[in-house]
């Protein structure tokens, strides 16, 4: 399995501080914050990722070279315009191949047993598999619903933050079945299969990975599921949960696994 790691963006609600240092390799802990991402790939045996770059790209790849400091193996690609988070993956069908992959986030620091989900999606067979938690502020993020059998029955999406407004994608349900679903947060986490090539949206890049790319297949039936993590879980958002981190990492660093 292979993986791609999203660092290309701005980071714009961390500015002014990454006007000079570019998100990825903002310290939390002593450490570069993609370097969270990258250890707990490489301990799952992962050691094949490709880092997406584009906000002071030279910066990101003198950071972190080859991947050495981590186990991995990186593979750069770099954007010339952003692509959004989803078009990344239009210039990377070559590097996967036909296995399995990853996707994840730069920003967050899970410990995850990558291997136990890996497993999970095998055996659930879906085209995709979202890594899930619970949120008690359902109001800022995205909430992906899911039912019983664990399987992806709508997407409401955050297209707003204030005030917040969603977007809702799925088939329709009934009052009964919708009453029914549990909702949670996306964890910036997926596995997916190389089949999502093929089904790719027709527009070119820039585009979202979950607004076009999953949410619309998602409303055509395509099969995805959710894999709840009830583990540690941080996100970089802003300056604000930026300090807050870094006070916790000083204070009593968490344990995480795979360091």
């Amino acid at each position: 399995m292979k993986a791609l790691v999203l660092s290309a963006g701005k980071g714009e609600r961390l500015m002014p501080l990454t006007a000079t240092v570019p998100k990825p390799i903002v310290e939390v802990g002593g450490r570069p914050l993609i370097h969270y991402p990258l250890s707990m790939l490489a301990r799952a045996g992962v050691t094949d990722v490709a880092i997406n770059v584009h906000h002071l790209a030279a910066a990101v790849q003198t950071a972190l070279g080859r991947g050495d400091a981590t186990g991995v193996r990186i593979t750069y690609a770099p954007e010339v315009a952003l692509l959004g988070t989803g078009g990344p993956l239009v210039g990377l069908r070559e590097f996967f191949g036909n296995e399995t992959f990853a996707i994840l986030n730069c920003d967050t620091i899970i410990d995850l047993d990558l291997l136990a989900l890996a497993e999970f999606h095998r055996n659930y067979g879906g085209l995709a598999t979202l890594v899930l938690r619970e949120s008690d502020t359902p109001e800022v993020y995205s909430r992906i619903e899911v039912d019983a059998d664990a399987r992806v029955r709508r997407m409401r999406l955050l297209v707003r933050r204030a005030p917040a407004k969603f977007e809702d994608y799925g088939p329709t349900l009934d009052a009964a079945t919708a009453a029914r679903l549990a909702a949670y947060m996306y964890c910036g986490v997926l596995l997916c299969e190389p089949a999502l090539f093929d089904l790719m949206p027709a527009m070119p890049p820039p585009f979202s990975l979950m607004g076009d790319l999953f949410a619309p297949l998602l409303a055509r039936g395509q099969a995805m599921f959710g894999y709840i993590h009830r583990g540690l879980f941080r996100t970089v958002d802003d300056l604000k949960s930026l300090e807050a981190l870094r006070a916790e990492f000083a204070a009593a660093p968490p344990r995480l696994s795979f360091l």
